[in-house]
């Protein structure tokens, strides 16, 4: 699995909202880690809902393709999750 994203956009995210892209890369290893398809965008784009070291809860956008074997994970923004997403995913 390979991440990628725009280094302008990590800096931005990590103002915004105190979340690092490598940071939001490790819920991947969560194996509670939840996925759904955002159908806010015309682009197919996922969310992922999991745990950082079991402690923080975070909402990942991105995009996902697969090259060639390699699973290429792109992410698109980073948050943590608002107290009625933590209840509404059961995380709480």
């Amino acid at each position: 699995m390979i991440f990628e994203w725009d280094d302008n956009k990590n800096r931005t995210n990590k103002q915004k909202h105190g979340v690092s892209f490598e940071s939001a890369s490790r819920i991947f290893l969560d194996p509670f880690l939840i996925v759904t398809e955002d159908t806010s965008s015309d682009e197919v784009r996922w969310l992922g809902v999991g745990s950082v070291d079991g402690v923080v809860i975070l909402l990942v956008v991105h995009t996902h393709t697969d090259t060639d074997g390699t699973e290429i994970i792109r992410i698109i923004s980073a948050r943590k999750l608002s107290r009625g997403e933590i209840e509404r995913y059961g995380y709480c």
